[in-house]
């Protein structure tokens, strides 16, 4: 019977060659690729056809002249002019370089409108970071259906060269923000009328470059402790995440300013409301998506061009209070930047016997940073439900791409969520000087007390 091939095994020897290239590790030649035609990263290094995207040449790594964080991050861009700008009148002409959701915005909000300016490829990161991705890329792997990332210890790109929806989605858990980050933001649960309660809080993360010495196994660790209502004021909550989060699933604990205990928080994960947003948001949102993403089911819709919010210098300026952005209906889009990118489009779809409140998620994920720019998240009905606007900004200093902020709009409640906001606070500080020790129950308890 050997060398007899039969419809049947045909079938499966498709099915099985199907699978090992949905999960195949980059070949030599692939790995190669990075720092050629790709960028270190994996994004196409070249520009579109008819340069509306230009080449990456690096991306921005120095300050420009003048720069003083105390006052924001200065514009290196503030001399470019608006290209046009995308409104509900206009939105049809625009319809094939936009997601669901914003078409959705333009045609329910007359205040929501897309300025788009030329495209700047500022993205980018230290020259060691690129160093661990490619000598990463050959080896990384995921297992257990995806939810698994293997032979990864210090890469951010774990899949410059994803091979489907799982994979991308890692790339962007993993992507680079900097060593560790230490920062105070605002977030407000905006009414209909425009009138909201704000919630501040501080935060610290540290990365696994940044975890000297290091430890093994760990995403990253991270607490954040509420200054502000006073209702929720000297809470704190502290998160481990594991590299392989199907072994090892993350670890929360909660510290109760009332009891002045630190209790463990299962809950802190997945669809659990986020502290003291009105339920406008979940824990998995936070960050355009974190957590495991073992209850969906990925898959890579492939590449495309679309206009997404990036380069937003205008929304770290100190001189700006909250009340000038944060206003009814959506945020005040004269200070939010568009621009036209490549992304990778990544479908989720929530898995037989799992639950969660959105059936449907769809990331675009920007192909230079792999930070989600825009989110469209769906109910049990299939109806659109939420909007997730990243704002995406090169942070020169440190380099690093990360946030200026988001806002979550629910088009059912017709209220939205603008999460992130420092223009009243301290300045970021990346790379301060923190230890893994620091990010223990026991610390917690501690600097509760």
């Amino acid at each position: 019977m050997y060398g007899i091939q039969t419809p049947h095994t045909l079938v499966a020897v498709a099915l099985l060659a199907a699978a090992l290239q949905a999960h195949a590790k980059l070949s030599a030649a692939e790995v190669e690729r990075l720092g050629k035609d790709l960028t270190s990263v994996g994004a196409e290094k070249a520009g579109n056809k008819d340069g509306s995207i230009p080449a990456w040449d690096g991306g921005l790594t120095k300050a420009p002249e003048g720069f003083d964080p105390n006052k924001g991050w200065a514009n290196p861009y503030k001399a470019d002019k608006p290209l046009f700008t995308i409104t509900g009148a206009n939105a049809d002409q625009y319809k094939d370089r936009l997601a669901a959701g914003q078409l959705a915005l333009l045609k329910r909000y007359p205040s929501y409108k897309m300025v788009v300016y030329p495209t700047r490829r500022s993205a980018a990161s230290p020259a060691s970071v690129y160093e661990n991705v490619k000598k990463e890329a050959a080896a990384a792997d995921t297992i257990n259906d995806g939810n698994s990332v293997v032979n990864v210890a210090r890469s951010t790109v774990p899949f410059p060269i994803p091979k489907s929806g799982t994979e991308a989605i890692w790339n962007h858990i993993f992507r680079y923000r900097g060593m560790t980050i230490s920062r105070t933001v605002s977030e407000f649960p905006v009414k209909t009328d425009g009138g909201f309660t704000p919630v501040k809080r501080s935060e610290e993360i540290i990365f696994p470059i940044g975890m000297e010495p290091p430890v093994p196994d760990k995403l990253f660790l991270y607490q954040t402790r509420f200054t502000a209502p006073s209702s929720i004021a000297g809470e704190m909550i502290l998160a481990h995440d594991f590299i392989d989060q199907y072994k090892t699933p993350r670890a929360a604990w909660v510290y109760n300013s009332g009891t002045r205990r630190v209790l463990r928080a299962p809950e802190i994960s997945y669809d659990s409301p986020r502290q003291g947003l009105d339920g406008l948001s979940t824990i998995d949102d936070y960050d355009g998506y974190n957590g495991s993403p073992d209850r969906y089911e990925w898959k890579l819709l492939g590449k495309r061009e679309m206009f997404i919010s990036y380069n937003n210098y205008a929304l770290t300026d100190k001189g700006l209070k909250y009340a000038d952005l944060v206003k009814p209906g959506v945020m005040n889009q004269d200070y939010v930047r568009y621009e036209l990118h490549r992304v990778w489009a990544v479908e989720a779809t929530l898995r037989s016997g799992k639950s969660h409140i959105y059936a449907k998620r769809v990331y675009f994920l920007d192909e230079d940073s792999w930070q989600v720019a825009h989110g469209d998240l769906y109910d049990g009905r299939g109806e659109l439900w939420r909007v997730l606007e990243q704002y995406g900004v090169q942070y020169y200093n440190a380099p690093a791409f990360w946030l200026a902020g988001s806002a979550q709009y629910d088009l059912q409640s017709r209220r939205y969520v603008s999460s992130g906001l420092a223009n009243e606070e301290k300045p970021m500080l990346f790379a301060p000087n923190m230890k893994p020790d620091a990010f223990s129950p026991s610390a917690l308890r501690r600097a509760g007390n």
